[in-house]
This record gives C-alpha cells, sequence and structure tokens, in this order.
C-alpha cells in the first residue's frame, strides 16, 4: 500500500469507531489553543443537521489562562530537542485534561458525543512535512474518559498540504451569510468563496508580534491599541516589513512561529524603536496587509473574530483602508469562533465526512481529518 493511501486509511478510520451517518444532532466540547498565549479555549456546543444545513449552539464557553510556567514552556518550543518535547507532550497532555475535565464539571455536561481538541502548535513546517501539536496524545482519552477527536493537521500535511487553515470548513457550513470570514489571532487569515470554492490563508501576524512587544511594558496586551495609536509610524521599517517574500506567494500558504522569529523579530530589533513606534508600525503593516486581501471583493461583508477584534485602533485603521464592512460579532463568537468550530470539524469527523478542503491548503484531495480514540 502506497504511504499516503495507507496514512489516508490511518487516519479516516481512526480506531475503529463506527460512524452514525444518520444521527443529525451532537453536544461535543471543542478546544483551542492558539498560538497568542492567550489560554486554552473551551466550548460546550450543540451542532444540528436539518435538510443539508448545520447550525449551533453555543452552551457555555470559557478560557482557562496559561500558568506562567506554561506560557514559558510553550513560548520556547521550537528550541526543544525531540525527546523533550515527547516529555512536554505528556505533561500538557496532562494539563490539558484537567482544565476539560475541571469545564465539564463547572458546567455540568451530560451526554456528550465527544471533546474535539485542537492542542497546541509545538511545530509547523508544512514544506518539510512536519507539523506537531502537544496534547493530542491517547492518554487524553485515557484520562478524560470520553471519545476524543484530535490531531486534525497532520495528514493534511502528509497529503501534501499546508495543514492550515482548518477553520474554513466552519466557515463555509456555519457563516456562509459572510462573504468573507476574518481572523484576528496570532496570525490573521480569511476564507473565502472564489469560483465556487472555499479558500483561505494567512495574511500576516498579528497578536504573536504586537503581544510580545507590549510584553516589555509589563502588559499581556496593548487594550484597545491605545498604546499604538499613541506611536508613529516609521517608514522604513513598515517599507521592509511590507517587502518580506512570504507576502508575494499566492494562496494557499501559511505562517508559524518559526517564520516569526526568524524573519519579523529580527527585522524590528535592528531599528531599535520606541514600543509606541513598533506597535503603531506593525499595526499600520497589519492593516495595508489585510485591507489588501480585502479589497480583491467590492461591497462585501466581514465577519471579524478572534482577540485582535478588541484592537479598536487596529480594527479602525483595516477599516479606513476598505470600502467592505467589518462585523464584530457578540463577545462568544469574537473569542470562541475557533474553538467552536474544531468541535464541528470533530462532528464532521465522527460522520466520517469532509472536514479539511483541499482548495484551502493545497492537500492532494478533500478528506475527513482526525484521530479518534474510544473505546
Amino acid at each position: 500500500m502506497h504511504k499516503d493511501t495507507f496514512l489516508l486509511a490511518f487516519f479516516q478510520n481512526g480506531l475503529l469507531f463506527l460512524q452514525d451517518m444518520n444521527k443529525t444532532q451532537y453536544r461535543v466540547v471543542g478546544v483551542m489553543s492558539g498560538t497568542s498565549l492567550d489560554g486554552v479555549d473551551l466550548v460546550a456546543a450543540s451542532f444540528s443537521l436539518d435538510d443539508g444545513s448545520w447550525t449551533y449552539h453555543i452552551e457555555a464557553a470559557h478560557t482557562e489562562p496559561y500558568s506562567a510556567y506554561w506560557q514559558a514552556v510553550l513560548k520556547d518550543l521550537v528550541s526543544q530537542s525531540m525527546e523533550d518535547l515527547q516529555q512536554i507532550d505528556k505533561d500538557y497532555t496532562e494539563y490539558l485534561a484537567g482544565f476539560i475535565q475541571d469545564f465539564i464539571a463547572a458546567n455540568k455536561l451530560k451526554a456528550l458525543d465527544a471533546v474535539c481538541s485542537h492542542g497546541h502548535t509545538a511545530l509547523h513546517q508544512p514544506e518539510k512535512g512536519l507539523t506537531y501539536q502537544i496534547g493530542n496524545l491517547p492518554e487524553l482519552y485515557e484520562l478524560l474518559q470520553l471519545p476524543v477527536v484530535c490531531n486534525f493537521r497532520v495528514q493534511d500535511v502528509a497529503l501534501g498540504g499546508q495543514g492550515a487553515p482548518l477553520v474554513p470548513i466552519g466557515d463555509a457550513l456555519l457563516f456562509s451569510d459572510y462573504d468573507f470570514c476574518l481572523n484576528l489571532g496570532g496570525f490573521a487569515n480569511v476564507s473565502t468563496e472564489n469560483q465556487q470554492q472555499r479558500i483561505a490563508y494567512d495574511i500576516c501576524p498579528v497578536n504573536i508580534v504586537l503581544n510580545h512587544y507590549v510584553s516589555s511594558l509589563g502588559l499581556a496586551y496593548d487594550d484597545q491599541g491605545q498604546i499604538a495609536s499613541t506611536g508613529d509610524i516609521h517608514q522604513e521599517l513598515l517599507q521592509h516589513l511590507n517587502g518580506l517574500e512570504f507576502y508575494k506567494k499566492e494562496a494557499p500558504k501559511s505562517l508559524g512561529l518559526e517564520w516569526v522569529k526568524q524573519q519579523v523579530f529580527p527585522l524590528i530589533d535592528s531599528f531599535q524603536l520606541p514600543i509606541a513606534t513598533v506597535l503603531r508600525t506593525f499595526v499600520e503593516h497589519i492593516a495595508t496587509q489585510i485591507a489588501t486581501e480585502l479589497n480583491k471583493a467590492q461591497e462585501a461583508t466581514v465577519l471579524v473574530t478572534g482577540g485582535g477584534a478588541y484592537h479598536r485602533f487596529l480594527i479602525h485603521q483595516i477599516q479606513a483602508r476598505t470600502s467592505n464592512s467589518l462585523v464584530v460579532p457578540d463577545k462568544a463568537l469574537v473569542n470562541f469562533k475557533e474553538a467552536l468550530v474544531f468541535g464541528f470539524l470533530g462532528v464532521l469527523k465522527l460522520r466520517g465526512a469532509v472536514n479539511c478542503l483541499s482548495s484551502v491548503t493545497g492537500a492532494k484531495q478533500d478528506h475527513s481529518s482526525g484521530i479518534i480514540f474510544n473505546h
């Protein structure tokens, strides 16, 4: 059997989990940890399939902040040896299981079909056929004693894809009323329909850079962009940022922490600028890159979620550069859309349905991604 065929068979079968395509109601917990290191997002959600259309309801949602120890560990994953990373993976899986157990108990959740967990990205180098998310070990099932759907990215990379972004299938099936779905998390990524195909890609770094620099002031983030709004734009730095090679590439394309550490931080640091100037310049960079993508359409509606949706100054700068309408929804969706969609990815996996689109990731084919751990 060809390696790709074997991998596809293994991942799609999970651990011999029997799919029920007649089932139309699901109740799951979606779990997401992003590159901005805000913490672990947990969502209890129900999904219903009626006449070919999916709807969702968020029953409960919570962000569990990381301890100072785990923030430090997760920031430094790319420099760990594989042996150390495997030990961190085991420890993180136990740590994550504790969060999930507490969330289920606090919200008295019963009759769950699965826990659907993204884990936390340790390495993402799809051009080398490598992506590694910690917290996706079988021990997660053993500790929770609930079906677990996880490890959503590995199969896509094995099939020649970028392994990211994975949320666009949720955009297509849950948020089709919007022309664009824009997520402002550690990175900005966008999802839209193009010639009757869903396409999506990373645009540029956002919070992973902004939070890094504001942390030197003893802050976790720049509240509503107040500090950035006081800074000056450094034109030479802005020109260098906008000239980075990544922005010349065509989609599908994705970014990772390694790229930021190699390309962005050294560039910014070489100018030795005041923090307010760095933040203002980088906001200008983000707004420029995002508006360039949004302006490929006219009279479009843009759903904006992720932590960056609270950065009022950034939102204002983006809106000033596009005639399209930016829509910031209620807090539950802003904060927990990714966790919600990873719950939905798990539901699609339980059904054996496509949850990963080749038009988005560049994989050889659409597929049903993830592993199911069950008894």
